[in-house]
């Protein structure tokens, strides 16, 4: 599967640079996605993958170039504006507030997308509302059963998952996954990977990760970075076939993917 046209993704970039003084991180980078895709973006150290989506979520905003989210233009919007249209992303280092539960994790990741977020009178609707996201999140995850646990008492891999579970109380969209299975060992991976996997059939996700055999597993769409640019984009059949992309990293031994790394 090719990546969508513009006028079939849900988020596209385009021409996408970012220059930091004389160093271009990211440079030219045009890159979409759909509802129920993932796509996969890797490459070696330095390739700009983390810089992207900094400028996919406003965490950082773009030198040249435009970011279109459901036909609007959100290049030169903050995060937390981002955030409330409809695009989360998670962090190379887990993000959540370890002394709460899993469940009030979610609850506060859920009421700060209500617009009323500040207030401390609700209607009792909108407060039983992102109690649902809650505890739909933690069910989808499979952390229902921790939900009570503070989450400094939940092993690494189930808290990378609450990390995503905290997203999808948001109600996002589109979810920018930034190495969720960095640190982890085989079994604990596997619960992401298949996390990952079914909720991208309600969701659009960017997945930059270091893991070559998940990446490949899980991937509708690859693109390959390096030095900032696009070297080739394409489905995993495209990419393991790749000439170019072998000579860039993956070396003559297509199927060691070990060699490539954040």
């Amino acid at each position: 599967m090719m990546a969508p046209s513009a006028s079939e993704s849900i988020l596209h970039a385009e021409g996408l640079s970012k220059n930091f003084g004389g160093l271009k991180a990211v440079h030219g980078v045009t890159l979409a996605c759909e509802k129920g895709q993932i796509h996969a973006v890797i490459g070696p150290n330095g390739a700009g993958k983390t810089t992207l989506i900094n400028l996919l979520s406003g965490d950082l905003a773009p030198s040249d170039g435009r970011i279109i989210f459901k036909g609007r233009d959100i290049t030169n919007l903050p995060a937390h504006r981002v955030s409330r249209l409809g695009i989360g992303r998670s962090y190379q280092r887990t993000n959540i507030f370890l002394e709460f539960t899993c469940w009030q994790n979610c609850w506060l990741s859920g009421q700060s997308r209500e617009s009323s977020s500040l207030q401390f009178f609700k209607p009792a609707g909108a407060v039983a509302a992102v109690r649902a996201r809650a505890e739909d999140a933690l069910r989808v995850a499979g952390l229902e059963a921790r939900a009570d646990v503070p989450a400094c008492e939940i092993s690494y891999g189930e808290q990378r998952q609450l990390e995503i579970a905290m997203l999808l109380a948001m109600e996002p969209e589109v979810l920018l996954l930034d190495e969720p299975l960095a640190g982890m060992g085989g079994e604990e991976s596997a619960h992401v990977i298949d996390l990952i996997g079914r909720i991208s059939t309600d969701h659009a996700i960017v997945l930059i990760e270091h893991d070559m055999d998940a990446v490949f597993a899980v991937a509708d769409v690859l693109t390959v970075m390096v030095d900032g640019e696009i070297l080739e984009s394409g489905s995993p059949e495209d990419i393991r076939a790749s000439d170019r992309v072998r000579e860039a990293y993956l070396g003559d031994e297509i199927g060691d993917l070990g060699g490539v790394a954040e």
